[in-house]
């Protein structure tokens, strides 16, 4: 008999801005029953886009967790979708949702095909092994070619991708789809929504490339499976029965990737895409064991994804919800959650009290008793978690790997209408930081200044509007500036005696520093070296040394921008007296002598690159291309798409202010264009200058 498990799906929605995700997952609680009409992204009435930003931006911006319950076969699957963002300064949110599901549906557009932001969710999900379908949506556009890009994606994205259907018709004649594995043509009833559709022979005209696409799918799966290698090496052939169930295991194992299609606003394809997550996305019982860390030892232990393990989960979102308060979305690997039980948080130490626990419907809830393994959920009311915490059995401590936050980009000064909303302001911001990570402020400490940063103008945007409206704490801004970074060309060490006397207490140790540039992208690193534990042994001094080098790394040295790609190791310490080396002592002299070794270790600034796709007439390539080198971007190469030339580049960050209003001058507003974070490269001297002489 097959566990519940086994009829369990948890599913993510990922795609570039744009290619219909949010417009597919209302078809989806549509078909499935969970709606009973479903509403338009140009409505502002999606299910899956709740907040007011988004139904008047028409653009996703939180991950929204939904539930619904499809038939395949006789039998009943529940199936938990995550409508991810598209838009680049809302990566984070795609981030943290693939690092919990266990499968995924790539969204394209049958025009647009593999774009930027698609090669962005492509990677993340080859980052946590997702499984993957993939979904050529907007058939029905002028200019859909489904073709161009299942090749896209094999070269693009070095996918496996093979086609399990070909569309019926093209463009407005779009009636649609072939299925390969049941050989069948599907044709959906505008009229009914796409609820009625026959099921009938092939179109002769289809018929010879049908067949030929599905001998096509028999050989690939049997060079890829052994398990019916032998049967297609003696008929020549598989049949259905055959091939579902190797193509389960190839998704599974990430060495296929099946392609369908459709036009989920034309309620045409969707049907057999929920029949496909069914059929061929794992399970929680599919899954590896999921790798932790044992806190008592520090050894690597694994928790197999069933309800007998100890408990194991992730806390991997938070957000605010006008009514219950905070909520804090949970994945459960292992073991069950339960209400009115204790869970323990690693990172505090302490133990947290489960209140409440609901079951998802986007901005709605139901109450659950309790989250079982493989489940995702949320639980209110908690004390001290954040984002990436694990909750998990006292019995046995453990803890996941934590979600890591992108380096916001961009950055605004902010200030309260009046002094008196000062505190408010404060709390506001510590309560989207606590919701989203990519979103930070500090005070600097020369200016007296309040900085928010952020991923981009639409993400400050978006978060200085959410303070008004959710938060009632109206500000006033700045103008949004890049968050450049500082990093180090060479290495360098500091032996820093910090001896003072603060409050009538005199506080004094020496400490001795090393830092190393890492390569670019690596990011930071702090370490205690063997021998500063052994002179220096308990543990709470050691917290403070390493507090003190993470408050000098996100100070820097150069003009007070976090360093990044950097190593920094306390080599070595000189304890005075017990009486004064105690840890203000400590804190101090570790970020002072930061600051010392950072200094003579050649310091630089990283100007943040974007990666930019512009897809612009022939005629005005040469205005776009002038512009780009004005610019400092430098031109990758370039395409032919349909009767559009596409231009791929890299261009700083601080150089496209204002620019979707200067591309559409240089085009007469024919031209469009995308852009992704490509990396953080060292800042030319003239750039270095502009930044020290502010």
């Amino acid at each position: 008999m097959t566990s519940e498990l086994s009829k369990l799906r948890n599913i993510g929605i990922v795609a570039h801005i744009d290619a219909g995700k949010t417009t597919t997952t209302e078809r989806i609680l549509f078909y499935t029953g969970k709606i009973h009409k479903h509403g338009d992204v140009h409505d502002g009435n999606t299910t899956t886009d709740f907040m007011v930003q988004e139904r008047e931006r028409g653009i996703t911006i939180q991950s929204a967790a939904i539930s619904c319950q499809w038939n395949l076969s006789g039998e009943k699957y529940d199936i938990n979708i995550i409508d991810t963002p598209g838009h680049v300064d809302f990566t984070m949110e795609v981030e943290r949702s693939l690092r919990v599901l266990d499968g995924a549906v790539c969204v394209f557009c049958a025009v647009g095909g593999v774009q930027p932001q698609s090669e962005t969710v492509w990677r993340q999900a080859d980052r946590y092994n997702v499984p993957r379908l993939a979904f050529i949506n907007k058939m029905d556009r002028m200019g859909a070619d489904f073709a161009r890009v299942v090749e896209e994606m094999r070269n693009k994205l070095k996918a496996n991708a093979v086609p399990i259907e070909l569309p019926i018709g093209k463009e407005e004649g779009f009636k649609g789809v072939v299925d390969l594995l049941s050989m069948k043509g599907i044709v959906y009833d505008e009229a009914s929504e796409g609820k009625n559709f026959t099921v009938g022979e092939i179109p002769p005209e289809l018929k010879d490339e049908a067949e030929l696409a599905r001998a096509e799918l028999a050989e690939k799966v049997a060079d890829l499976d052994e398990g019916v290698m032998e049967a297609y090496l003696e008929k020549g052939e598989l049949s259905t029965e055959e091939l579902l169930p190797a193509i389960r295991r190839l998704v599974v194992a990430g060495k296929m990737v099946p392609v369908l299609c459709g036009t989920s606003l034309r309620d045409k394809g969707v049907q057999p895409l929920l029949d496909a997550i069914c059929a061929f996305l794992p399970s929680p019982d599919d899954r590896p064991p999921v790798a932790a860390t044992d806190l008592k030892s520090g050894e690597q232990v694994t928790r197999k994804q069933n309800a007998s393990e100890l408990l194991t989960s992730l806390v991997f979102k938070i957000s605010t919800d006008p009514y219950v308060g905070r909520l804090f979305f949970v994945r459960v690997y292992g073991g069950v959650l339960k209400k009115g039980s204790n869970a323990y948080n690693p990172r505090t130490k302490k133990r947290e009290r489960i209140m409440k626990i609901v079951r998802l419907f986007a901005d709605a809830q139901q109450e659950t008793d309790e989250l079982r393994a493989g489940d995702i959920g949320a639980v209110v009311g908690l004390k001290e978690c954040t984002t990436g915490d694990t909750l998990c059995s006292e019995m046995k401590p453990c803890y996941l790997e934590r979600i890591t936050a992108p380096q916001p980009v961009m950055f605004m000064a902010i200030e309260p209408k009046s002094s008196a909303d000062k505190d408010k302001l404060v709390d506001s911001m510590k309560a989207l930081a606590a919701e989203d990570p990519t979103c930070q402020f500090r005070e600097d400490e020369e200016t007296g200044q309040t900085i928010l940063s952020g991923m981009g103008e639409l993400h400050l945007e978006i978060l200085v509007d959410r303070l008004k409206r959710e938060f009632k704490c109206a500000a006033n801004t700045g103008k949004p500036m890049v968050s450049y970074a500082e990093t180090v060309t060479k290495s360098a060490k500091s032996t820093f005696m910090f001896d003072r006397e603060l409050g009538g207490k005199r506080h004094a140790v020496e400490l001795a520093i090393a830092i190393t540039p890492l390569e670019r992208g690596a990011g930071r690193k702090v370490e205690l070296s063997r021998e500063f534990r052994n002179i220096v042994p308990d543990k709470h001094l050691q917290e403070c040394v390493e507090q003190g080098l993470a408050d000098g790394i996100a100070t820097g040295v150069l003009a007070r921008f976090p360093m990044t790609d950097i190593a920094v190791e306390c080599t070595g310490a000189t304890i005075v007296d017990p009486e004064v080396s105690d840890e203000v002592a400590f804190r101090s002299a570790a970020m002072m002598g930061f600051r010392e070794a950072a200094e003579a270790a050649a310091p630089e600034f990283l100007e943040p690159i974007m990666k930019l796709e512009i897809t612009t007439p022939p005629e005005s390539v040469g205005e776009v291309l002038g512009d780009l080198n004005s610019r400092r971007g430098t031109v990758l190469d370039m395409e032919q798409r349909s009767d559009m030339q596409i231009v791929h580049a890299r261009v700083p960050l601080a150089k496209l202010f204002g620019y979707s209003t200067a591309i559409r001058s240089l085009t007469k507003g024919r031209a469009s264009y995308s852009m992704e974070p490509d990396m953080f490269e060292l800042a030319p001297k003239a750039v270095r200058e502009e930044i020290l002489a502010r």
